[in-house]
């Protein structure tokens, strides 16, 4: 019988990309699957902090196996903004296109475009808590390129290659994104 985990988000973009990477093995079950609408706290000042709260509610409220992910892209020049704060940088609409435009802006003029995106995922498995981190290192662009993907992916172009995330595809950024990473330590230690 396959294991049923849920992954706490109503992210369809995150949700089709990381069933992709878990395979058959596990169900994985989106918020909507366990008739979740509540709006989940995001309060905590770290990617590390975000994931345990959202997988410490989920488990709380709803007895499930689960895991939750918080993602940021940081940037060298500006002290590792936006972080925590990626999705609502410029403001709380989790608007891709203005945090794209805001970050752009304040990047004008600077040499250094050194960036990471990371992910921390935070799984409860039989009432214990595990954390897994991806990093996916790289550089932010002048200007958007491509159309797949999304948040910023557009002006992120991973190390070793010169197209942006946004253009390399699902298929090669759930190869090598902070995400695949992250998920394929969760796979490895939910195979064991």
């Amino acid at each position: 019988m396959k294991k049923k985990l849920v992954f706490a988000t109503n992210n369809a973009h995150k949700l089709e990309e990381i069933a992709s990477i878990l395979g058959e093995k596990i169900e994985l079950l989106s918020l909507k699957d366990i008739g979740c609408t509540a709006d989940i706290p995001e309060t905590a000042d770290t990617l590390q902090g975000n994931a345990i709260q959202k997988a410490e509610y989920i488990h709380n409220h709803y007895g499930f196996d689960c895991f939750a992910d918080d993602t940021g892209l940081e940037v060298e020049a500006l002290d590792g903004a936006p972080g925590v704060f990626s999705a609502r940088y410029a403001g709380d609409g989790h608007n891709s296109e203005a945090n794209m435009q805001k970050l752009l802006q304040n990047l004008q003029g600077v040499e250094n475009r050194k960036a990471q995106f990371r992910t921390v995922i935070c799984l409860i498995l039989d009432g214990k808590q595990h954390l897994f981190e991806g990093i996916c290192k790289g550089e932010i662009i002048k200007e958007k390129r491509g159309s797949a993907g999304f948040g910023y992916d557009p002006i992120f172009v991973p190390e070793g290659y010169n197209e942006s995330f946004a253009q390399l595809g699902n298929a090669v950024k759930n190869k090598i994104s902070h995400r695949a990473k992250a998920v394929e330590m969760l796979c490895k230690y939910l195979k064991k």
